[in-house]
């Protein structure tokens, strides 16, 4: 990614010491959402980061995955596939469990979502541990599908995320490798 690019897109990007927990620094990405020109420009930043990429379907998890999966999926003319929290999808589902700090959490998606040999890639806002990533790619692969790429805006490297998606083809628009930053 150009230099320009990663700059305009970081100053959008506010960093919240102590949040949600002391010693985190939480990447807020709402000021870059609310501003159409850095959220239309971080949209064509991962159209071109996975343009290379074949895949039928964008798969993202809520909440704030589903805002660059959705402008993802509209840029490059691909269908949506939604990956929520237990219970609240109406039809018949497939999930896969992931590790947090302090429990697990679940995603599930519709079974139908992801007809057997679709290509799909999973795209979040961004990489932390990997945990919510894996579980998107497990979900794939339950369904029969195969995992295309792995896409998000943001990668924390200093948190080792990509090491749960080894194997995986992962693209990042924007990198923190300190903590500080």
């Amino acid at each position: 990614m150009t230099k320009p690019t990663v700059h305009n897109l970081e100053r959008h990007i506010r960093t919240v010491p102590d949040y949600p927990h002391p010693g985190i620094s939480f990447k807020d990405i709402t000021p870059l959402i609310e501003d159409g020109p850095a959220m239309h420009e971080a949209t064509d930043a991962l159209a071109r980061a996975v343009e290379h990429l074949e895949y039928d379907r964008v798969l993202s998890a809520e909440a704030r995955g589903f805002v660059f999966g959705t402008a993802l999926a509209y840029k490059v003319k691909k269908g949506l596939v939604l990956a929520r929290k237990p219970n609240k999808l109406p039809r018949e589902t497939i999930s896969a469990s992931y590790e947090l700090e302090y429990g697990t959490d679940t995603l599930e998606a519709h079974a139908d979502s992801i007809p057997p040999g679709t290509r799909i890639l999973v795209a979040d806002d961004l990489l932390a541990t990997g945990g919510t990533a894996r579980a998107m790619c497990e979900l794939v692969e339950n369904a029969g599908g195969t995992v295309a790429g792995v896409a998000f805006l943001i990668e924390l490297g200093y948190l080792d995320g990509r090491e749960k998606l080894a194997g995986y083809e992962v693209v990042s628009i924007i990198n923190y490798d300190d903590p500080s930053e």
